[in-house]
């Protein structure tokens, strides 16, 4: 027999979500701050500076992918622009699709809809 859980009421789901965003927020301001203090304010990608203001667009990559490794030599990090950064997180997403797309070796299939087949009788029709 399973055991139904009550469900959360909205001021302790809305509880839950500010505790797991300022958990998020400290965590990452503390890689965050370290990474700014070791590395230049260049995107490691594209190479564009950035300073004052627009600092804020500069984000901290995590090489392996895991929030959790924070060496404090900064050796799992690296700067990118928010671009760059959410270019490097699609190509992840798209390698599967795209090996999957090479393994199969099959050709693409040419269009078989022509939009514009019937435009030159129709235009024969208005004369």
């Amino acid at each position: 027999m399973t055991v139904r859980k009550k469900p959360l009421s909205d001021e302790q789901r809305a509880k839950i979500l500010t505790e797991l965003h300022r958990d998020a927020a400290l965590r990452q301001q503390g890689y965050r701050e370290q990474a700014l203090k070791l590395f230049p304010h260049l995107c490691a990608r594209c190479g564009r500076e950035f300073e004052g203001r627009r600092l804020r667009e500069l984000t901290v990559h995590h090489k392996d992918h895991n929030h959790d490794n924070n060496p404090p030599d900064g050796s799992n990090w690296e700067l990118l622009c928010l671009y760059c950064h959410d270019a490097e997180h699609s190509r992840d997403l798209d390698a599967p699709l795209i090996a999957q797309t090479r393994a199969s070796n099959q050709p693409a299939t040419p269009a078989g809809h022509n939009p514009f087949a019937g435009l030159k009788d129709l235009l024969d029709k208005r004369k």
